[in-house]
């Protein structure tokens, strides 16, 4: 066979692009969910490439593309030179392709873990990870792409929205159902409670980055650009793919924006990923006009799945991935059979080829729903009834970063003690030979009978208010003040908001909260000043809190009461 350069290039291209999406994935996962779970999560996403790849070389790409003639499918195309017809023609080396395929089943295998996340075991990860990579993901690959029956039949997935996606999406939701929903996610009577991933800006920062190499995904499944054919189709392949997951981003905002009264920021995100989903069966089947309705389709599909499984299905998706890669990976195959324009397979039913290529679509995706359905069962029954599928409720806890791995932590600055809480640095100890000399001068006084009574002052407000607070004290003569950083919570009647779709009942917003214990300047002058500064109003204006304080002590030279608050 001879080789093609260019072609060979662009393969080698998009298999990086392709593996560059393992750190989106893991950047969405992580962002969706739980700062005591980010360890684990970033550990499956780089396992199931690890485990999936030799098993992959050993035995998933034989099975996908090889005879299946020989035990070990490798021997195959790798021992009997067997270069499969599906690279016939396109001069590109075996081991190009191969790595261009083992990242297209690494992407399979890690769209589970989303779904399952926060409460797996991880050695329960690793095997049902492994089975995917094994044969579940190659053998329904060798029907669509390997020379398979739907191949013959006429079946298109050009990139992979039914062959990868939707076997992802279907192992996630066979794995979400007989794995349960995480602690609290329901209450009593069923009803779902919002549980709100910890970090949006990385969670973003995933979805830019898979649809970056979503470019790669879809663009080099042309397999060459050294034919005017495939530069065409290379160019059709690219702007399909913006065009769709742009569409189905806007639609999504817009449709969240009507149905919760605000654009929802995490499944906006979402969308994009459904509309990438979606258009990778029929990228290159398609004209523009039927890449934007996919979009459209797709956009208005992941909000309406995504309530379905968290309210009515009962089905805890903590990332959304169900919807997104299962739903809208089968419907994209679907539509592909109404809007194929005839250039690369039949025409679709919309452009008159009938309803024969749509069957063959809806006849795909229902084989692999099947297939992928009942051994996925298979797989996690056995690890169910075996290893165990689901952490213990107190590891689920305290987050599987920590009873999976022993990280202590996932943040630098912070440790988390033996009873799990999470706290700063502790300051550097102090010999004990300072506190014998010091003992003296810091012992506290015994407080007189008729000793005075002060005021501690506590103020809760905006952050943006607080400027303008102290100026307002200095302007009174209060020149000591103690200022934290906290989360304020407080529940708003009529005022619901929405996470994915969910009411979230606690709400936690910055706030900050003003310590000020008043010893000369009048309580109420205190108190009515700093209401004339923070009063706009509007709702979150803040609260004061007035509490008697018994005595104060100051620590570098003991001296107590008045005298204690006096400036230095």
């Amino acid at each position: 066979m001879t080789y093609s350069s260019s072609n060979t290039i662009w393969v080698l291209l998009g298999a990086a692009l392709v593996f560059f999406m393992q750190a989106g994935f893991a950047m969405c996962e992580a962002g969706f969910t739980r700062a005591k779970n980010t360890g684990n999560i970033l550990m499956k996403n780089l396992m199931d490439f690890c485990i999936g790849t030799p098993l992959y070389w050993l035995f998933g790409f034989g099975i996908m593309f090889g005879t299946g003639t020989a035990l070990f499918g490798w021997i195959d195309p790798f021992i009997m030179g067997d270069y499969s017809t599906v690279l016939q023609g396109y001069g590109v080396p075996l081991w190009a392709y191969a790595i261009f395929q083992t990242v297209f089943c690494a992407t399979s295998a890690t769209i589970v873990s989303g779904a399952m996340a926060e409460r797996t075991k991880f050695s329960a990860y690793c095997i049902y990870s492994a089975a995917i990579s094994l044969f579940i993901y190659p053998v329904s690959g060798h029907w669509i792409w390997g020379g398979g029956w739907l191949t013959q039949m006429g079946f298109h997935d050009f990139a992979g929205s039914t062959a990868v996606h939707m076997v992802g999406g279907v192992c996630a939701l066979v794995g979400a159902k007989i794995l349960g929903p995480r602690i609290g996610k329901y209450d009593k009577d069923g009803k779902p409670k919002a549980i709100l991933g910890h970090n949006l800006s990385i969670a973003a920062l995933g979805v830019f980055i898979l649809w970056f190499c979503w470019f790669g995904f879809n663009g080099a499944s042309t397999l060459g650009m050294d034919s005017e054919e495939q530069i065409l189709s290379a160019g059709l392949v690219f702007f399909n793919t913006n065009l769709a997951a742009a569409l189905a981003t806007l639609v999504t905002m817009g449709f969240t924006w009507i149905r919760y009264g605000k654009p929802d920021v995490s499944m906006t995100f979402n969308a994009a990923l459904a509309g990438l989903v979606g258009i990778t069966a029929g990228c290159d089947a398609v004209d523009p006009f039927g890449a934007a309705v996919i979009g459209i389709c797709c956009g208005l599909a992941v909000v309406v799945s995504v309530a379905f499984f968290d309210k009515v299905a009962k089905i805890d998706d903590p990332v959304g991935a169900i919807s997104v890669h299962g739903v809208c990976g089968c419907l994209g195959t679907v539509l592909t059979g109404f809007f194929a324009t005839g250039v690369s397979t039949e025409k679709g039913l919309f452009y008159g080829g009938g309803f024969r290529f749509l069957g063959v679509q809806c006849l795909g995706v229902l084989a692999t729903i099947a297939w992928t359905a009942v051994v996925i069962t298979i797989v996690f029954t056995l690890i169910k009834k075996t290893i165990g599928l689901r952490a213990g409720a107190e590891e689920e806890a305290v987050g599987m970063d920590r009873s999976e791995h022993g990280l202590v932590t996932a943040y630098s600055g912070f440790a988390i003690l033996p009873d799990g809480s999470l706290v700063e640095e502790a300051a550097a100890p102090v010999p004990a030979a300072a506190y014998e000399a010091a003992e003296e001068p810091h012992r506290v006084k015994e407080k007189a009978p008729d000793a005075p009574v002060y005021t501690r002052v506590q103020i809760i407000c905006r952050p943006s208010s607080l400027e303008s607070l102290k100026s307002a004290m200095n302007g009174i003569g209060i020149t000591g003040m103690t200022v934290s950083n906290v989360m304020g919570y407080g529940a708003q009647k009529g005022k619901p908001e929405y996470y994915r779709g969910t009411p979230v009942e606690v709400t936690l917003l910055p706030k900050v909260q003003v310590d000020i214990v008043v010893s000369k300047v009048p309580v109420r002058q205190v108190i009515d000043t700093a209401r004339s500064v923070l009063h706009t109003g509007h709702i979150g204006d803040g609260k004061i809190f007035v509490q008697d304080v018994e005595n104060v002590i100051r620590v570098r030279t003991g001296e107590e009461g008045y005298d204690a608050l006096q400036s230095d």
